[in-house]
């Protein structure tokens, strides 16, 4: 059965037509380079609303890797922003940015000494963590309901595959009566590849004893592996399955650091691809790594990709303070997060130090 190297493959066709189109905008302007590598950009072709009810995303809210296997970039904003993210926009204006980050900072600051240490940092992790979960659980209610059509609580891998195709443009009466009948459905390729991996997924969602249907938890933990401590193990040994190249279900760091695809021939492209080498070598060495052998285990992988796991969550919290601590205090004072705002928050915040005990 083909899991996750099905994504990968896919995702990779998807790359090779982006990447000849900026072949050619980058010949037009006289620029001498080849496609980029896959550590560029993800470039996938947007899914549809649909689409995004009931497939499972590449990316989870707070957890620190994809599931393709690639860091997750944004994972320090949403474990300080929560929900917030998404106010935080680039063209946000400054000022209506910066009251909130201010306001973040005397929530963070529980103790209220105008100072935040590793163990305050921590406490609030894991309160904006739990805040993606809720948001999961709500968003889940809705996909649940648009894949279980006779509203009897429970979904089959019939039921789901016929919404699924449906979102992909199928007519979905037709294709439930194909179905029904045991009838060819005469799909292609990338498409059958997809559902395959997708019903590897779905039984790996329905919790023992297995009876090929899901409640609307099982969907939750098919949607969002996160959720569910077997289907966070079962996206580990996918991840591992995708990266690990001598099969022994262990990753060294030439493993973990191999760049997916292609190669680079431009200097632009060469930065990206050894940017995308030194992220991974620091994240696994610091900190995936946990017993520094230059083996990391299945165990190892899945402690760290728990978005719930408190030491986790401490250790981030002491990763996030040292980024901006100037004064090196181990805490964090509201002018040190002020001018690292776009670590934060991914915006950039200007004349940072402006009357800021005045506004606090």
């Amino acid at each position: 059965m083909q899991t996750m190297a099905v994504w990968r493959k896919l995702w990779c066709r998807n790359l090779l037509s982006v990447s000849l189109l900026v072949f050619v905008l980058l010949h037009a302007m006289d620029v001498h380079a080849r496609p980029a590598n896959m550590s560029a950009a993800k470039d996938k072709s947007p899914a549809t609303k649909d689409e995004n009810e009931i497939l499972p995303a590449d990316h989870l809210n707070g957890v620190k890797m994809e599931l393709d296997g690639h860091l997750n970039k944004d994972f320090h904003q949403e474990v300080f922003l929560g929900k917030e993210i998404e106010e935080f926009e680039e063209d946000s204006e400054p000022r209506r940015n910066r009251k909130k980050l201010i306001d973040i900072f005397t929530k963070v600051d529980f103790n209220k000494d105008k100072s935040v240490s590793a163990k305050e940092m921590q406490r609030w992790i894991m309160e904006k963590t739990d805040e993606h979960f809720q948001e999961a659980m709500v968003e889940n209610k809705n996909s649940f309901r648009a894949v279980d059509p006779d509203g009897d609580g429970h979904v089959t891998w019939d039921e789901y595959r016929v919404k699924f195709l449906a979102s992909k443009g199928f007519n979905e009466k037709e294709t439930a009566e194909k179905i029904k009948n045991n009838e060819d459905l005469k799909l292609d390729e990338e498409t059958q590849e997809v559902l395959e991996s997708l019903k590897d997924r779905w039984f790996q969602a329905d919790n023992p004893p297995g009876d090929q249907l899901l409640n609307e938890q099982e969907f939750l933990s098919f949607l969002h592996p996160e959720h569910s401590r077997g289907m966070l193990r079962y996206m580990v040994r996918e991840i591992v399955r995708d990266l690990d190249q001598d099969g022994d279900k262990k990753l060294t760091l030439s493993e973990f650091i191999s760049l997916p695809v292609g190669t680079v021939e431009n200097q632009q492209a060469q930065d990206i691809d050894d940017d995308w080498v030194r992220e991974r070598k620091k994240e696994f060495e610091d900190v995936i790594d946990s017993n520094h052998d230059a083996i990391v285990t299945m165990e190892e992988l899945e402690e760290y990709m728990d978005p719930m796991n408190e030491h986790n969550a401490l250790n981030e919290a002491k990763q996030m303070i040292a980024v901006a601590d100037e004064n090196q205090n181990h805490n964090l004072e509201l002018d040190e997060i002020l001018k690292y705002s776009e670590y934060f928050t991914g915006s950039k915040l200007m004349d940072y130090a402006r009357n800021v005990h005045e506004e606090f």
